[in-house]
Parts: C-alpha cells; structure tokens; sequence
C-alpha cells in the first residue's frame, strides 16, 4: 500500500489549508485512515482519524472545531481540511492507513505511512 500526501505549503496564522492523501490501496473502503503529525524534537502526534465508511471521526483535543478529516472512498483519497491556523501547527503531516477492529488514535496501531507533507504557518 502507497500513500502519497499533498497540499502542505506556507500560510499566515489564521489561514487554512486543505491535505490531500491518495492512497493505491484496494479496496480503499477497508482501511481506517488518520492523519499525524510530528514537528523538531516532538513525538509523533495524532490529528484525526477517520473510519473504513466516513461514519466515524476521532480528532485531537488541539484541533477540534478547527480541522476536519473526510474521504472520498470512490476516489481513494483522504482529505484534511485546516482552517484557523495556529502556529503550533507547524509540523510535518503524515498520511496513515490501517486495517482494523476500530479506528485507533495511537501511531504503532498504523501499518502504512505516506511521505509527509510539511505545513508551515507564520505568525
């Protein structure tokens, strides 16, 4: 399973973004999905997640009401959109895929990984 992660970039505190992860997994609606993130001198942290169906969608306290995770099963791709940006999230983004009994929040639950998509925001 590929993951290809897209749509990091530059943007002012205040700004949104929107993350793209397209994935060659087959079929795509097996796999819980989550996106993480990890910046200089910090453990990996876990963002949203979303479950095999879209029905199900867990998010960090940190972004609650400012981020929100979907996909697009038909597509086989993952999206995460940012609004509000904080400097603090500063990091970079990684695309997650996983089968399993229930979506998990915790990194090592997660077999396959995209390459990171670095989001920058500027105070």
């Amino acid at each position: 399973v590929q993951l290809q992660a897209s749509g990091g970039g530059l943007v002012q505190a205040g700004g949104s973004l929107k993350l793209s992860c397209s994935s060659s997994a087959r079929p795509f609606s097996r796999f819980d999905m989550a996106w993480f993130r990890q910046s200089p001198g910090n453990y990996r942290e876990f963002v949203a997640g979303i479950s095999k169906s879209g029905g199900n969608t867990r998010y960090a306290d940190s972004v609650k009401g400012r981020f929100t995770i979907s996909r697009d099963n038909a597509a086989n791709t993952q999206y995460l959109q940012m609004n509000s940006l904080k400097p603090e999230d500063t990091a970079v983004y990684y695309c997650a895929a996983v089968i399993y009994p229930i979506l998990p929040t915790i990194a090592d639950r997660y077999r396959y990984w995209g390459q990171g998509t670095l989001v920058t925001v500027s105070s």
